[in-house]
């Protein structure tokens, strides 16, 4: 097994979206997320990370196969829907890097490949002169049908990076659950760091 972990941009990233269009439809399918998205769908969406100014996405192949990926753009770049909750709280969206999707594979899991998401993240927050990180986490109650026995959130994965989870940043994003045709709007709650 042969592991790369690589930031990727322009006409790289461009070649990489189909098999990252997979790769997130595939993990988001998980539990808490749930989400029966499709390919084609994914691809559209990252096109933002193309075209964004400050995007970032970084990539895990082994060998050429994309096995994880994480994501991250100045909030000032993202909807309406991620900006809402920033406006009126101490935090200016625009000191923001909002984290997006972190996806794994589970055979890749536990190697620390989320801690170098983070520190990819991170710094890459610093050299844009941004002062935060954040990134929303959909809630689901602990008695959702679909939630494995095995299942562990990652809170305390998240408190250790030194991140903070504020009840009082909340949105709501849609997506169709795995099973239903219609979207339906899902909880979201922001975790937030001041970098050092």
């Amino acid at each position: 097994m042969s592991l790369t972990v690589t930031p990727v941009s322009g006409e790289e990233l461009r070649s990489a979206l189909p098999d990252l269009a997979r790769l997130r439809t595939e993990v988001f399918r998980e539990f808490p997320y749930l989400y029966s998205g499709t390919p084609a769908y994914e691809e559209r969406y990252l096109q933002t990370y193309l075209e964004a100014p400050g995007a970032l996405v970084v990539l895990v192949r082994d060998g050429s196969e994309v096995v994880g990926a994480s994501t991250a753009l100045p909030l000032a770049a993202e909807t309406e829907a991620l900006q809402r909750p920033f406006r009126g709280s101490e935090l200016d969206p625009g000191e923001v890097l909002y984290l997006g999707e972190s996806v794994l594979r589970a055979a890749y899991r536990g190697r620390g490949l989320g801690h170098r998401f983070f520190d990819e993240r991170e710094a890459h927050a610093r050299r844009l002169g941004l002062s935060v990180t954040a990134f929303c986490a959909v809630q689901r109650p602990a008695n959702h049908p679909a939630r494995p026995a095995d299942y562990r959130p990652l809170n305390a994965f998240w408190e250790g990076r030194g991140y903070v989870e504020r009840p009082d940043l909340e949105t709501t994003l849609s997506w169709p659950d795995v099973g239903e045709t219609q979207e339906t709007p899902k909880p979201m709650r922001f975790w937030v760091k001041r970098l050092d």
